[in-house]
Order: C-alpha cells, then sequence, then structure tokens
C-alpha cells in the first residue's frame, strides 16, 4: 500500500476511532468522503498550516459539518497544530474539536457548519470577496488576490432551500473560483434519498450556469487521479462555478457500508475492528498514525509554506511598483476604521426623515470614508434605500458578471442566502458586509444571523419597515414580534434609532464593533431631536428631562420615542413631571455600568410607561412592577399607517394616559 492510499485510510481511522471515543458522531461522511479531502489538500489546496491566516489561501468549507472529524483529522495530519489529545477529546467539553466545526474556536476552520447549506452559501460569499479583491487590487503584472473557495456539501445541504438560493447567486454572478464537492451517497438519516430526493443534481446545477463534473468512487473508491483531474477542469473553467459530483459509498470499509446506520453513529467497537482490517489498517494503538503519513502531509504544508513566501516576495515588488495600492490594500485587511464618532457630518439632520432615509444619508457618507465597505439587499434597494450612490469623484458601481469591482450587490428574492453569503464575505476577510430587507424578512434570514452572532461576525443588517408604520400592506408585512426574536439572540445588537443622529450612532456602533448589528429602521416619518446623538451609543439615555426628580418615565424606541416626547408635554400642562429615555439599543444598555442605569432609570422611580409597537416581551424589566405598556398584543391589519396607531393606542393621548395609571398605582 502506498504512502497516499494510507494517509486516506489514516483520515478514515482517526475520524471513526474519535467518533467511537466520543460514543457520539457522524462516521459515515468521512469514511466516504476521505480521499476527496485528501487530494484537495495534498494535491490542490494552497494553504499553510504555520499561517493559517495568510490572505490569499484557498478556503476549504466542510457544509456537511456534521462531519467534523473529516475536518480535525485534516487539520492533525496536515499540521495545523490539533494534538491526539485533541481528537481524543472530541465532542468534549473545553475541546478544540467541537460537534461541528466553529470558526474562532479551532485554527483553520474557515466558518461555522452544521446547519444545513449554510457552508455552502458562507463558501458563495467567499468566492464573492475573492472575486471583488481580485478586480479591485491585481494588475496585468500582479496577481495579489489569486485563491479558490472549496466546499464539501452532502444531500442535506442541497435539499436545504438556502442551496438553491445561494447557487443560483453564484451562477449568475459566474464565480468560477468556486469549486463544490458533491459527496452522493444517497443516505440520510432517514435512509435512502429515495424517498425525499430523486431530481437529476447535475441538471439543477448546470441550468444555474454551473460546470458539472462527475467521478465515480464506487466502482473505485480511491480513484484519487480522477478527483484530481475534475479539480483541475474546474479550475480551467473560469466563467462559471463547478460542482464536482462525487458519488460515494457511506460508511466505506465498513460491514455498515451504505446504510443509514453509519450517517449518524459510532460504527462500534467490532465493526471499527473489522474496518481496520479491512483496509489494512497497519497500526495497533488507537490514533496511532504511521510516521511515514505525518511526514508525507508535512509535504503539502511546506508547499504552502513555499508559496506563501513567494507570495510576499510578489506583495513586495507590487507595493513597489504601486504603493498606493499596496497601502489600501492593507488598510482593507486591518482593523483600522477612521474616528466616525468625532465627525460631526454624520449628525447634521435638520427636517422630518424616515430613519430608512437617515439611514441611505449616513451609509454614503460612511461609505466615502470607509473603501472596503460592501453590499446589498434582497431585490428592495428602492425601499430599502441601502446602495451606495456614485459621485463625482466615487464611482461604486454594482457587483456582476462582468463587474466584480461593483461595491453593490443585488441578492436577488434570497433573503435567507443573502444573510449567509454576506457572513461569508465577512469572514474571508479584507471587505466589510452589509445586507438589507424589510423587517418583516428577517425571519428568512434568522438562521444566518444566528450564525453571524455564533461567529462574532460585524455584519450590518439594514431592516426597513419596522412595524404597523408598514399600514396598507396590512398584517403579513407589520413586523410584531421580530424584535423580540433579534434580541433574544446573543451578541446580537439590534439598533431601533428615533432619529437621524440615533442612526449614525447605530451605524458607528454597527462598524466599530465585533459582533452583527441590526438596524430597525421606519418607514414614516420621524423629527429630529435636539439633544439625541452619541448618547445612543450607550444604548439608552435622557432625551428629554424634567426639573427634580421625575413623576414617571417614558421609555420607547424608533418611532414611539415621539409620542413620548408629546405625552410629556400633555403631563407637563397637569404639572406631572416626566422623563422621556429613548432606548435604540437593549444590548448596549445592559452593558452600562449599573451607576449609568440607575441614573438613567432610577429604581425609586416606579411609574413608569414603556412605549414600542412591537410585541411586550422586551419591555417587563423596565417597566417593573408598577409601570405600563402600550404595545403590540396581536397582529396589526392593512390600513393607513396613522390610522393604525390610533386604533393600536400608540397616541400621545394614550401614553399620557397610561402614565396616570401608572402614577395612581
Amino acid at each position: 500500500m502506498n504512502v497516499k492510499q494510507t494517509t486516506v485510510n489514516a483520515i478514515r481511522v482517526l475520524s471513526a476511532e474519535a467518533i467511537q471515543k466520543a460514543n457520539s458522531g457522524h462516521p459515515g461522511l468521512p469514511l466516504g468522503s476521505a480521499p476527496i479531502a485528501y487530494t484537495l489538500y495534498a494535491d490542490a489546496l494552497k494553504f499553510n498550516p504555520k499561517d493559517p491566516k495568510w490572505h490569499d489561501r484557498d478556503r476549504f468549507v466542510l457544509s456537511a459539518g456534521h462531519g467534523s472529524m473529516l475536518d480535525y483529522s485534516l487539520l492533525y495530519l496536515f499540521g495545523y497544530g490539533l494534538t491526539k489529545d485533541d481528537l481524543m477529546n472530541f465532542r468534549q467539553l473545553g475541546s478544540k474539536t467541537p460537534g461541528h466545526p466553529e470558526y474562532g474556536h479551532t485554527v483553520g476552520i474557515e466558518t461555522t457548519t452544521g446547519p444545513l447549506g449554510q457552508g455552502i452559501a458562507n463558501a458563495v460569499g467567499m468566492a464573492v470577496a475573492e472575486a471583488h479583491l481580485a478586480a479591485t487590487f491585481n494588475t496585468p503584472e500582479y496577481k495579489v488576490v489569486d485563491h479558490y473557495t472549496y466546499a464539501l456539501c452532502g444531500d442535506g445541504c442541497l435539499e436545504e432551500g438556502i442551496s438553491y438560493e445561494a447557487c443560483s447567486f453564484a451562477g449568475t454572478h459566474q464565480l468560477g473560483k468556486l469549486i463544490v464537492f458533491y459527496d452522493d451517497n444517497d443516505i440520510t438519516i432517514e435512509g435512502n434519498t429515495d424517498i425525499t430526493f430523486k431530481e437529476d443534481v447535475g441538471a439543477r446545477f448546470e441550468a444555474q450556469g454551473w460546470q458539472v463534473l462527475k467521478v465515480d468512487l464506487v466502482s473505485t473508491p480511491d480513484n484519487l487521479p480522477a478527483i484530481l483531474d475534475a479539480i483541475n477542469a474546474a479550475k480551467a473553467e473560469t466563467t462559471k462555478p463547478s460542482i464536482i459530483i462525487c458519488k460515494t459509498l457511506i460508511g466505506y470499509g465498513t460491514p455498515l457500508v451504505g446504510q443509514a446506520k453509519c450517517h449518524g453513529a459510532p460504527l462500534g467497537e467490532e465493526n471499527l475492528a473489522k474496518m481496520k482490517e479491512t483496509l489494512g489498517w497497519p497500526c495497533k494503538e488507537a490514533f496511532e498514525v504511521p510516521q511515514e503519513v505525518l511526514d508525507h502531509c508535512a509535504e503539502a504544508g511546506a508547499k504552502g509554506a513555499k508559496a506563501e513566501e513567494e507570495w510576499k516576495a510578489m506583495f513586495a515588488e507590487y507595493a513597489k511598483a504601486y504603493p498606493e495600492l499596496a497601502r489600501k490594500y492593507d488598510a482593507y485587511f486591518s482593523d483600522e476604521m477612521p474616528d466616525l464618532a468625532a465627525n460631526e457630518d454624520l449628525f447634521k439632520f435638520e427636517k422630518p426623515m424616515a430613519t430608512r432615509q437617515t439611514s441611505h444619508v449616513v451609509l454614503n457618507k460612511i461609505a466615502a470614508l470607509v473603501p472596503n465597505l460592501i453590499g446589498g439587499s434582497a431585490d428592495l434597494t428602492p425601499s430599502n434605500l441601502s446602495n451606495m450612490k456614485d459621485t463625482d469623484t466615487v464611482k461604486y458601481g454594482d457587483f456582476s458578471a462582468e463587474n466584480k469591482a461593483g461595491k453593490n450587490l443585488h441578492f436577488g428574492i434570497r433573503e435567507h442566502a443573502m444573510a449567509a453569503i454576506t457572513n461569508g464575505i465577512q469572514v474571508h476577510g479584507g471587505l466589510r458586509g452589509y445586507c438589507s430587507t424589510f423587517f418583516i424578512f428577517s425571519d428568512y434570514c434568522k438562521h444566518a444571523m444566528r450564525l453571524s452572532a455564533l461567529m462574532n461576525l460585524p455584519v450590518t443588517y439594514i431592516l426597513t419597515h419596522d412595524s404597523i408604520g408598514v399600514g396598507e400592506d396590512g398584517p403579513t408585512h407589520e413586523p410584531v414580534e421580530q424584535l423580540i426574536a433579534l434580541r433574544s439572540i446573543p451578541n446580537m445588537k439590534v439598533y431601533r434609532p428615533a432619529d437621524g443622529k440615533e442612526t449614525a450612532a447605530a451605524y458607528i456602533s454597527a462598524l466599530t464593533g465585533t459582533a452583527p448589528t441590526a438596524l430597525v429602521l421606519t418607514r414614516q416619518n420621524l423629527p429630529q431631536y435636539e439633544n439625541s446623538g452619541l448618547a445612543a451609543l450607550k444604548g439608552g439615555y435622557i432625551l428629554e428631562d424634567c426639573e427634580g426628580t421625575p413623576d414617571v418615565l417614558l421609555i420607547a424606541s424608533g418611532s414611539e420615542v415621539e409620542q413620548c416626547v408629546q405625552a410629556k408635554a400633555l403631563l407637563a400642562a397637569e404639572g406631572k413631571k416626566a422623563r422621556v429615555i429613548s432606548m435604540p439599543c437593549m444590548e448596549e444598555f445592559e452593558k452600562q455600568s449599573a451607576e449609568y442605569k440607575e441614573s438613567v432609570i432610577p429604581s425609586s422611580v416606579k411609574a413608569r410607561v414603556c412605549v414600542e409597537a412591537a410585541s411586550p416581551y422586551s419591555w417587563y424589566k423596565y417597566a417593573g412592577d408598577k409601570g405600563e405598556l402600550v404595545c403590540m398584543n396581536g397582529f396589526g391589519a392593512s390600513g393607513p399607517a396613522g390610522k393604525l396607531f390610533k386604533l393600536y393606542g400608540f397616541t400621545a393621548e394614550n401614553v399620557a394616559e397610561k402614565a396616570r395609571i401608572s402614577m395612581a398605582k
């Protein structure tokens, strides 16, 4: 047995042993896909395990993240620093080898995967980033951005709707440096895919503008030359993404080959022993690997290290020939950010405007200051106002098959893929990604938004048409429960600004933070407040106060701040003292010191009214035991926004009445 075949089997054995020791995991995919993964890492992938964040490395995404031991076996063998102990602690608390691949947790993992279809959409985003950066920085003499994005998916990924959305986008935009391996083994948890999935996958991808290649790994299970030929053919096609359909045997080498039993459960000691015997595995001890395998894998790493040194030498020459481009490149890949908070121009608003309009103003001012901003909308740009507009001095353009230098992305009506693609753009490095849709459709984005938070990706979500203010479109388009849903995601910041200056603060928070931020914006016009501004960075602050201790606190976010300001005036005419507190971002407010929070919401003032045209569940902790709520306790209706606000009690008069009730308790 030659060293290549032994290395393929090492991937299989290590994966099966770790899963068996953990008594948990998915051995089927690693056993069937081992030759694909080996060929990619040994013969095609450009990587340097000593510098896993090298900008021009190829990216590999295991979209079928349940097969995570495939990733960990590769990272161990090819020198990324994982140890035998790490493999032996697979799926254990605190280990570097969690149940599904986690970005930022394990070195060499490019993105968090597991929820099926997310990884392939992330890979599309990475390919977008590579294409855009290449169009921005490459010159005829120097290709400083020149790498591929690979993904490995299974039947589950391709059954998920997100994969249709993302792959259609990739084909339309001719992302020729995206290569997807499809582990076609005909098995999911419930059994043979014939019960759910009979479509011609190749025809589907051809219809979406992809090159389709096929490799038979059933009649010849470890046909390494055929896999490499397919990779080379994929690279030769520069105007289409490629899918390599690999017909494989799930659980190859075991008595459970071809059965659903080996998809998501350990093989069992007896079957593991039989697998080693069938494969002719030479090592007796668990997690033992022949030295020749480790030496062989080290050769690939050394080749990658040499490639990086050559790239660095090229970049040095590039910097001499194109110093401005080189400085711009370095700025793109740094964490540098201009001092946006000190930029007074971002806070200049006078006339009433919808916060979707103030967002557009701020976005375009920031785009001139942050050149690596890229993003767009799910076919709603005229409504979301999420585009960067060309000026006399700056041309942003539209990203397309013909113009990959464009910064405005048109995602089409693909909200779920849009969010996951933006995650891929962000996690790739070099770019700051944002995306946009109606707030109601954040439900379609939700899982990708959750992964933004899990990965600490500072993606900006521009979500407009935020309440019953949508009006005539009716309850199907009027968000009610979405605010509480997003606020419940750990590590997600949700900003609902009350005016232009709060909108500017929200953008500053989004672009200078390390977590995703949702900007929840109105369709209807709102006033501009004299005392709003950078205080919004604290999440909640006193917008309008009274002399001495207030009798009642009026707390609101977004458009409902206006009713609180008006109610304060009504109460003042009665001799009642009210404090108006704007609460654009609860997450940021909760990060403040106890002293600051007490200064804004004094515990001694029990009379409170919390106002928001959405579900009340966010507000109970601020209302306290004597507070009143003016919120939505059901769905909205179709009608003019003004009439809806009156119908559901979002008026100054009703807020004032609730204040009287609270004060009387």
